[in-house]
């Protein structure tokens, strides 16, 4: 996903110019800007926060919450309160699609490796043994304690993470008087207000497999979060098959259903964050009948044929 600003890929003029900071957190590039009168420090705030966000919910940053459950071997472990409302709203979104969104699905992400993988397909031996250890029923919190009832078990939250991560920066925002801006997230958006002629954000959708910053479609938006899930950001060929990092928790491979992505519109990132996963795995069908079950929350559907389906309530 990338922004579309006035029908282009920049920022319109205005007399006060936005101000805008790039980083990389969370294994992504990202951006926020700023359109009203914006301060250099709230944007030092905003990264400030995802350096600290990071350091509790990556599971590859030593001594993190989340590197601390899964190295505790089925030992209780004391989280922040903040981790636990995350890994609550994980779980219960494991309860709504049943478990086609499970942040348990770490061993399965390590085997893949899709990120590094150049074609190096694990055995079915392999896979079983990692799937035996992925279930969100294996996850116990109490208050702010943690335990994993299965000591090989461990938790991923990139599924939900970056649009817990996109609220956050949401509220920050809002508490140091800013009322327009744009937070992006590597492909989590989040549209703060209006642009600064008062219209939506024309938010680009990018075409699977296309350059980048190639748009399928586009949708405006103001004051809510636009996430998408797709087969094309992280996978490797072979034999004329893909193999993507979008893994089934039910079967242990890629998620093989017809679609390119899906992308979901909510008023809140770590909603849209969840569900673009959750509707993936579960496909157009169960996916569109949990979206639409759903109160302000639409959903579009790419398939592999390049067809947009959409929600009822999806703008167009």
């Amino acid at each position: 996903m990338f922004l579309l600003i006035c029908g282009t890929a920049v920022s319109c003029a205005r007399p006060s110019s936005p101000i805008s900071r790039t980083g990389f957190y969370f294994d992504t590039v990202i951006t926020i800007t700023l359109y009203d009168e914006g301060q250099e420090s709230v944007l030092d705030d905003c990264f400030s926060l995802c350096g600290q966000e990071e350091a509790l919910l990556s599971r590859t940053v030593k001594g993190s919450d989340i590197y601390n459950i899964n190295s505790s071997k089925g030992r209780p472990v004391t989280v922040s309160l903040d981790t636990a409302r995350l890994l609550e709203k994980a779980l219960d979104y494991s309860r709504l699609s049943d478990g086609a969104f499970d942040c348990t699905i770490a061993p399965l992400t390590t085997l893949w490796n899709i990120k590094e993988n150049t074609g190096d397909i694990p055995s079915e031996e392999k896979i079983e043994d990692a799937l035996s250890h992925v279930s969100y029923k294996n996850i116990v919190i109490d208050k702010n304690t943690v335990t994993l009832k299965d000591p090989e078990a461990s938790i991923d939250l990139g599924g939900i993470a970056k649009g817990y991560i996109a609220d956050r920066l949401k509220e920050l925002l809002l508490s140091k008087g800013v009322k327009n801006a744009l937070i992006n997230l590597g492909g989590n958006v989040y549209a703060l207000g209006t642009k600064p002629d008062g219209s939506p954000y024309n938010i680009g959708i990018q075409k699977p497999f296309a350059q980048e910053g190639t748009a399928l479609t586009s949708v405006k938006i103001s004051g809510q979060s636009l996430v998408t899930s797709g087969i094309y950001e992280r996978y490797f060929e072979k034999d004329g098959r893909i193999y993507h990092h979008l893994l089934d928790p039910h079967t242990g491979w890629p998620a093989s259903n017809g679609l390119y992505s899906v992308t979901i519109l909510s008023e809140n990132s770590v909603d849209a964050d969840a569900l673009s996963t959750a509707c993936f795995i579960l496909g157009e069908e169960k996916g569109m009948e949990l979206i639409e079950s759903l109160e302000g929350t639409e959903a579009m559907f790419v398939t592999d044929k390049e067809e947009l389906h959409y929600s009822s309530g999806f703008p167009r």
